[in-house]
């Protein structure tokens, strides 16, 4: 749909809201790409327990891109600094290439980190630059992210590549100006999907209960076996947590599922509470109710990216 005045569309809401598939049928609407906004989707491995449905992408034959899904190995510690750079790189390809960028998901810090960051700049490649830095070492390079800031951390070091693209925008953002800067003003759309509290608790103990029996326990216990320590899965959340719990003989699977159960309701109103305050924090929301059928959805989200 042309002559939008938006810029970015953003879809958010708390957790079994169904956000994915909507997000994919109006990207498809709206000849857009997804950008995921899901602090633990970025890991490989990861793919029941954090609610990666790659048929939630799927538009009848058509398969709707997909960014900052299984871009990390898992043992690694993403962060929103981290998260932050990623997205800026890919809305940067997604906007040169023509299309629309949705940011997706319900970490609201990562989403409310893009939406209140409205002056975007778009790093150029500094080829000489980056000449002069592949002569160094791994040692090098860390030394002189480091010089940029307390932001920079261990998880901007996870290979060569990520360490010179790092200190790459860190120098850039300390000698451009705001006249000579290549930014521009971000125009958001934010749709979020919303259920009533009883429906939302039953739809959360549903996909619970169907994750279960996919192999969620399974893919967890690989998990260990390949070495990401125990105590990392605190990290990785809810449901890697309390499965862990539950394969190292702490709880009984009864008392696992239970508490896992009451801890993800808690999630999910959390992520409400969040969201309520983005909108205090003068972020305005339009919010679609979730018992709605996916063509209403869209009606309404339609007519408002399409109005003045």
């Amino acid at each position: 749909m042309e002559g939008t005045r938006f810029n970015l569309v953003t879809v958010l809401g708390h957790t079994a809201g169904g956000k994915t598939a909507f997000a994919a049928h109006l990207a498809d609407q709206i000849d857009g790409e997804i950008i995921s906004a899901d602090s633990r989707q970025v890991y490989r491995g990861m793919d029941i327990g954090t609610g990666k449905d790659y048929d939630d992408y799927l538009v009848g034959e058509k398969r709707i891109p997909v960014h900052l899904v299984d871009i990390m190995d898992a043992g690694y510690e993403y962060n929103l600094y981290l998260f932050k750079h990623d997205f800026l790189r890919v809305y940067n390809d997604v906007i040169e290439k023509g299309k629309m960028p949705l940011l997706c998901g319900g970490t609201g810090l990562y989403i409310e980190a893009v939406l209140r960051n409205y002056r975007l700049l778009h790093v150029p490649v500094n080829r000489e630059l980056r000449n002069d830095l592949e002569k160094k070492t791994y040692e090098e390079l860390a030394a002189i992210l480091k010089l940029y800031g307390p932001l920079h951390n261990v998880t901007d070091t996870v290979n060569r590549k990520r360490l010179i693209r790092a200190i790459e925008i860190a120098m850039y953002q300390g000698t451009s100006t705001s006249d000579a800067s290549a930014g521009y003003d971000l125009v958001p759309l934010v749709l979020g999907i919303r259920y009533e509290r009883t429906v939302r608790r039953r739809r959360i103990t549903e996909r619970l209960h169907h994750r279960l029996k996919k192999g969620m326990v399974e893919e967890v216990e690989t998990l260990l076996k390949k070495g990401v320590p125990a105590e990392r899965m605190d990290y990785y959340g809810l449901e890697y947590r309390y499965i862990t719990h539950y394969l190292l003989q702490k709880v009984t699977y009864e008392e696992m599922v239970e508490k896992l159960n009451s801890a993800i309701h808690q999630f999910a109103k959390r992520q409400m509470t969040y969201f309520r305050g983005m909108e205090r924090r003068g972020i305005p929301i339009h919010w679609i109710e979730g018992e709605l059928e996916l063509e209403n959805k869209l009606e309404l989200a339609l007519s408002l990216y399409s109005s003045d």
